[in-house]
This record gives C-alpha cells, sequence and structure tokens, in this order.
C-alpha cells in the first residue's frame, strides 16, 4: 500500500508541474512584440542620428521614420490585444494541462501493470529466494488445503447400468480391500464420477497395496486428485507426491506439469519455466496437459525476466479409431477366434498404458471402439465416462470419443 501511495503522489507531483507550466504560460517574461517595440524606438532613435551626421538626407529620414513608425504601431497593437502572457489562452491552457495530468499519471500506472510486478517487493535474489524456501516450508496440509480453496465435489450421474457396476465393485473392493486391479478401476472411476475424496482414498490404498511394485504413474494420480480436491493448490502431501513419481520415472509428464505449478505458488517462476519448457518440448501432439501448459508458461517466463515466444502448435498425426493398417494386414487370414484374441491382446495393452500414462483422445476412442467389437458394453460404457470428463472441454474429443461410443453400440450421450 506504501508503494501505491508513493508512486500516485509521485505522479500526480510531476502533472502538476507540467500543469503549471501550462497555466501560467510565459506571464514571468515579457511577450515577442515588446521585444519587437523596443527595438523599432531605438531604429527611430539611429534614425534622428543619422540625419545630424548628414549619412541620410531628409526625404530619406522621412520615408524611414514612416516605416519604423509603421511597425512600432503593429506591434504596440499586437501587445495590446495578448497583454503580458505572449496569447497563450487561459482555458485551453488549463484543458490542456489537465489532459497531460491524467496522460502522464494514467500512462505511468498501465506502463508498470503491464511491464511491472504488482504486489512484488524489490528485492536481491538471496532474499527472493530466502523467501521461497519460507514459502516452501509453510506449505498447508492437504486437509487446509482442501478447507480453504477446495471447490465443492461436482458429482456425475452415472447410466443405471454403469452404477449398478459400481456398487458392485465397491462391494468387491469391501471384502478384497487389497485387490490391486479392483482398486485401480476403483481409483479411475471414482474419479471420472467427480468423488474425488474417494478416488483419492482409493489410489492411496492402490499405492499401499502395490507396496514396491507401484509405478511413477500412481503417485502422479495420487496428487492430481488432491490437487484437484484443493482447487489447484499444491499441498505438502501433493509435492511429496509428486516427488515420488519423479523419482521413480523423471519423464512422467503430470508430474512435471504439477511440479511446475508447485513452483509458481512458491515464487519461483525461473524453475517453473524451466520444467515446463523441457515438458513442452517432449509433449506429443495432441497431449492433454499441452493447452494449459501453454497458457501458463509465457507468464512464467515472464516473472522470471525471460523473452520467451511459444512455438507452433504441432499437428496432430493421423490416427482413426480402428486398428493401425499394420494390424489389419495382420488379421487377415485369422480365424475369428484369432482375430478375437489379437483384439482382446490390443485392448488389454491399450488399456494399461491409458491407466498408467494417459495418452490423447484416439487412443481413448480406439479402445471404446475395440470393447464394443468384443461385446464388453460395459467396460465400453465406463470407459466413454471416464474419457469425457478426461476431455472435458474440448469439444473435437469429445466429437471422435462420442463416434467411438455409437460405433461401439452405445447410446453416445454425454454423462449427466
Amino acid at each position: 500500500m506504501i508503494f501505491w501511495i508513493v508512486a500516485t503522489a509521485l505522479a500526480l507531483g510531476a502533472g502538476a508541474l507540467i500543469a503549471a507550466a501550462l497555466v501560467r504560460g510565459r506571464a514571468s517574461a515579457a511577450p515577442a512584440a515588446s521585444y519587437d517595440l523596443a527595438f523599432y524606438r531605438i531604429q527611430l532613435k539611429d534614425v534622428d542620428k543619422d540625419l545630424a551626421r548628414g549619412i541620410i538626407t531628409e526625404a530619406e529620414a522621412g520615408r524611414l521614420r514612416s516605416e519604423v513608425s509603421r511597425r512600432i504601431l503593429a506591434a504596440d497593437a499586437q501587445v495590446q490585444a495578448h497583454g503580458v502572457d505572449g496569447g497563450q489562452p487561459p482555458r485551453a491552457g488549463a484543458a490542456l494541462a489537465a489532459i497531460l495530468v491524467v496522460v502522464v499519471a494514467g500512462g505511468a500506472f498501465w506502463g508498470y501493470l503491464e511491464m511491472g510486478a504488482p504486489g512484488y517487493t524489490d528485492q536481491p535474489r538471496a532474499a527472493r529466494l530466502a523467501a521461497s524456501d519460507e514459502a516452501r516450508t509453510d506449505r498447508l496440509n492437504q486437509s487446509e488445503a482442501e478447507e480453504r480453496f477446495g471447490p465443492p465435489e461436482q458429482k456425475a450421474t452415472p447410466p443405471e447400468d454403469f452404477a449398478q457396476l459400481m456398487t458392485q465393485l465397491r462391494a468387491a473392493i469391501e471384502a478384497r480391500p487389497d485387490d490391486v486391479r479392483g482398486l485401480t478401476l476403483l481409483a479411475r472411476n471414482e474419479a471420472s464420477l467427480g468423488n474425488t475424496s474417494a478416488a483419492r482414498a482409493a489410489q492411496e490404498r492402490l499405492i499401499a497395496a502395490k507396496g514396491d511394485d507401484a509405478v511413477a504413474a500412481d503417485h502422479a494420480f495420487l496428487a492430481d486428485l488432491m490437487i484437484t480436491a484443493a482447487g489447484g493448490y499444491v499441498s505438502s502431501e501433493a509435492e511429496t507426491s509428486l516427488r515420488a513419481a519423479l523419482s521413480l520415472d523423471p519423464s512422467q509428464s503430470e508430474a512435471r506439469y504439477y511440479l511446475g505449478v508447485y513452483y509458481t505458488q512458491v515464487d519461483r517462476p525461473d524453475a517453473a519455466f524451466r520444467t515446463w519448457e523441457a515438458l513442452l518440448q517432449d509433449s506429443p501432439p495432441g497431449a492433454v496437459w499441452t493447452a494449459p501448459l501453454r497458457e501458463r508458461i509465457v507468464d512464467a517466463a515472464a516473472r522470471a525476466g525471460i523473452n520467451y515466444t511459444l512455438p507452433d502448435t504441432p499437428r496432430a498425426p493421423a490416427s482413426g479409431i480402428g486398428p493401425t493398417a499394420e494390424q489389419v494386414e495382420a488379421a487377415k487370414g485369422m480365424t475369428d477366434e484369432g482375430r478375437q484374441d489379437m483384439i482382446r491382446g490390443m485392448v488389454d495393452g491399450l488399456l494399461a498404458r491409458l491407466a498408467d500414462e494417459g495418452g490423447p483422445p484416439e487412443d481413448w476412442a480406439r479402445l471404446i471402439a475395440s470393447l464394443g467389437v468384443l461385446g464388453q458394453t460395459d467396460r465400453a460404457q465406463a470407459i466413454w465416462v471416464e474419457a469425457q470428463a478426461t476431455f472435458e472441454g474440448r469439444p473435437d474429443a469429445l466429437a471422435m470419443l462420442r463416434e467411438a461410443a455409437d460405433r461401439a453400440g452405445l447410446s453416445g450421450e454425454d454423462a449427466e
């Protein structure tokens, strides 16, 4: 607040000085016509001197007196008309002064808001690093972050058959609390339904059940659930999960993205920019984190004092909903049972990869369509619901997924 008071006083003071000069005009000095008048009077005296010395004749002296007198009358008329202010229009001067005060003060504030950093104190590098370390130490825990920043859960209403499957899945987990496969499905599907707290509890149980077999994606998904529940705030527990994910796999994309978010929250935009720039270079076209990453990296660069220009958005490679050309060729000549086995292998591999690493909408669409081919419409419906939550706000991706749902024999309607 002190900064704004001082800045306002300086801006208004500078504008007042300019305004005063405009309003006063040249009142403290004689106008130009006054100097002309004094000069012409001297010329009249010089004419008399030249006539007395015989330099000019009487006729020439009379002609010169007439010319100089005419100029004296003109200069005197100008002085009488404009007065001692040199012709400064009082109203125009006051209006121009007011405009300049607004321009000077407003321009100063606009320039600071555009190029400065409101709210930041002028600190040396060591003080900023010390403040960042203090911010890391004082991070809120998860419960505090959810209480302060967490939005209310927005639970989706699934189709009746899917709701029944979820009820059965929850009951199965209660009977077999260490079932890794069941906990994986439970955590993902609770998250897709908006049950963030239940999804987080299931994911924590999954990591505990896996023990040393837990992979980076498991910890990254747990951090994602925590950060979502806290309204985007990276709590101390969420940071721990992010570090655990990156210790297992330094290239884990979601963890790298959220680590950049953490750096911005502890006033380390330089570290956030380095993290995000490397992630943007490593990201495949169509990755779900690319859009928010591109929105935030420019601001991080500006806060870090880095002149950065976003690269052009790469085009995603063409990818159909069904199997690849190589897979279609390989399926020729197979028996029906062989083709079904091949599709099941594709589905299992794709399902595992999407659960661990995520993927572009093309892969989700291929999985939904393939489950439909296998007649597993319940699983296809579950993936369809989860995909809608994953790609919410991306009409192009949702259109592709809806087409796949139609091909799988689903209703194709959005989850409520």
